[in-house]
């Protein structure tokens, strides 16, 4: 809408890597996102994911976006889950053994178990009929079937109560094992196991570093790490 959000920011992050990208609300970081999903397409300056320039199209197959509200569709567990499988070309015989295997990772077989249709319960219009640790489980588990190279995750674990970002961590560690991860978030527990944290600051990179560096530092990292009580 005519207004500059990031302005000469440069980021570099390679294959496997797990990238971290904090800042102050408004400084650019889920606009980074949909920069880097195709979303947004206003822009001067190169961009490029996995050898090429983004486009929506990647989010079906190379990219997984995980964001703070999860979108399921108005279907059953199991065909929310099938839609991941569409292009993946998986046999019809493997299907079943990869909903399962996808399931027990993303923490759900409890869930399912409590539930009287289990997997084919319908779960309503974006998912209402469960929680948003629930809603963000499933979620997970279709990104398990897609198996994308790159995971990016806009607060995915923001408004959880403990219990369930719990739940929610155990999951996603599977998902990220081995994938180039993006995350962005404000809580210091979702990025302390980063291996580059990218600060933000005035639509730039203000400091980036392993969470260690930052912290000697002394700099805007340190600061929001202090702020909230660690």
């Amino acid at each position: 809408k005519g207004k500059t959000v990031l302005n000469n920011l440069s980021l570099s992050i390679k294959k496997g890597e797990k990238v971290a990208i904090l800042g102050r609300s408004g400084v650019g970081k889920s606009t980074l996102v949909k920069l880097l999903t195709g979303t947004y397409t206003d822009y001067e300056g190169e961009i490029v994911v996995l050898n090429k320039k983004p486009t929506e199209k990647m989010l079906g197959t190379e990219v997984s976006l995980l964001n703070q509200k999860p979108y399921l569709f108005d279907m059953t567990i199991r065909e929310n889950l099938k839609l991941a499988l569409l292009d993946a070309g998986v046999e019809d015989s493997e299907i079943e053994n990869k909903i399962n295997d996808s399931l027990e990772k993303a923490q759900l077989t409890k869930l399912l178990q409590s539930l009287p249709d289990g997997i084919d319960t319908n779960v309503f219009e974006t998912g209402s009929r469960f929680s948003g640790g629930e809603r963000q489980r499933i979620s997970i588990a279709r990104a398990l079937l897609k198996n994308a190279p790159v995971v990016l995750l806009d607060e995915a674990t923001a408004s959880m109560d403990a219990e369930s970002e719990t739940l929610v961590q155990e999951a996603l560690s599977t998902l990220l094992a081995g994938k180039t991860v993006l995350v962005i978030a404000h809580r210091m527990r979702t990025v302390a196991n980063a291996d580059k944290i990218v600060v933000l600051d005035g639509g730039k990179v203000a400091e980036q570093g392993t969470p260690e560096e930052l912290l000697r530092n002394q700099g805007v990292f340190s600061r929001l790490y202090a702020a909230q009580g660690l």
